[in-house]
């Protein structure tokens, strides 16, 4: 069983709130990682016929009897059951006792907001990252004393991007190609199905390979619906969609200026690398290296990654990206609050002085009080250089 980083803060929230939500993606690991840190619970899955439709005519019913120490899982399917979840706890506040699981965000954080707001916590799990699948310690970022103490996992960088991280490809060491296939069918005639009325699935899935093409860059809605034959309205739309079960998310620029006009629209990102690939028709780890979209992959990746430290933690990511009208770019900016930390990254297994001019330029922005930053590259050496850490790709996590 590999462990989860989010089931200690999963515990704590229980000992505070009379309901705690986990969402996430589909095939995250939701359902197994409640069962295991509430295993005195009873278990009820929303996604069996019978199960839903008593909760549908009878949810008063249904509450009696499943009103204690219980995990509801998939509660979407019933959103019904809100609104007498809150005057259930209303009645009886005692703190864990309702574990709820969904899988699409967009629904539970409204449902949750309308009923629920100042009665339940609410934390996401996200696919493994490279430090649960690897067995490491969790950390918070940023620190890059602590870093630099990080073991090089045993997988090698592009298998570990090729195969992804959700931890069904894992457990059951399956064919990451053959799994991503049958999860993006599945995605699509099932849940997007519920969310959008959709009458042409093949323009939906070229759609989403579009995105595809674009992780790592700038969002453009009306590029984008250009190239895809749908509206602005619709791509807009649809983005929103993929952003609230998981599949992609979207960095805001930061707004900090420095005295410089900078770029408002936010980045396009998937969650998964192995997703990413499998959309981009990569057929092999050994053909990354080479691949015209490599850049793009690993940018993906280890942003996702840095995402997920935070998320795990039951955190929100202070992550943004740094641009001005210039053209000059920070990948990556960690708000620390009193500081901005910038990050770099790169692909490549060897560190040219460019890599760092940028980073460079941007500490000596007048009003930037910063004084140094990181780079995260493809090779396998720490470094540490006047401006910036230089930290192998691993470190990431």
């Amino acid at each position: 069983m590999i462990k989860r980083f989010l089931a200690k803060h999963l515990k704590r929230a229980a000992s505070k709130h009379p309901i705690v939500a986990v969402t996430g993606p589909r095939q995250s690991g939701k359902t197994t990682l409640a069962k295991q840190v509430f295993s005195a619970y009873s278990y009820v899955s929303l996604e069996d016929p019978d199960v839903r439709k008593f909760a549908e005519d009878d949810p008063r019913g249904f509450l009696s009897t499943y009103g204690n120490k219980v995990i509801l899982d998939e509660i979407q399917r019933v959103p019904e059951l809100f609104s007498y979840l809150q005057t259930d706890v209303d009645n009886d506040p005692t703190q864990g006792r309702f574990i709820i699981t969904g899988s699409q965000q967009f629904l539970m954080s409204q449902k949750i907001s309308q009923s629920l707001a100042g009665r339940s916590a609410i934390l996401r799990l996200l696919p493994l990252s490279l430090s649960e699948l690897s067995g490491n310690k969790s950390q918070t970022y940023w620190n890059t004393e602590k870093i630099a103490e990080r073991p090089k996992p045993k997988r090698d960088l592009y298998r570990a991007m090729f195969e992804g991280f959700y931890p069904r490809v894992h457990d059951k060491e399956l064919d990451p190609k053959q799994w991503y296939r049958d999860y993006f069918e599945s995605y699509i005639t099932r849940d997007v199905r519920g969310l959008l009325d959709i009458g042409d699935l093949r323009g939906f899935e070229q759609f989403i390979r579009l995105l595809a093409g674009r992780s790592g860059q700038m969002l453009n809605l009306s590029s984008l619906g250009n190239d895809s034959g749908v509206s602005h309205t619709t791509a807009k739309r649809w983005i929103s969609i993929l952003e609230a079960s998981y599949i992609i998310f979207l960095l805001p620029p930061h707004f900090k200026n420095f005295h410089k006009r900078i770029i408002k629209a936010p980045k396009l990102y998937f969650l998964d690398p192995g997703l990413l690939c499998y959309l981009l028709r990569i057929s092999s780890h050994k053909s990354l290296p080479t691949h015209s979209q490599l850049g793009a992959v690993f940018e993906t990746f280890i942003i996702s990654e840095i995402y997920k430290s935070y998320t795990h933690q039951g955190l929100e990511a202070p992550l943004y990206f740094w641009r001005d009208k210039s053209g000059m770019e920070i990948d990556l900016i960690i708000d620390k609050g009193e500081k901005l930390f910038p990050v770099e990254i790169k692909a490549s297994q060897t560190i040219s002085s460019a890599y760092l001019k940028v980073i460079g330029k941007w500490l000596k922005l007048p009003g930037n009080t910063q004084k140094k930053g990181a780079l995260i590259f493809g090779g396998e050496k720490f470094q540490n250089r006047e401006n910036a850490e230089i930290l192998p790709w691993y470190a990431a996590s």
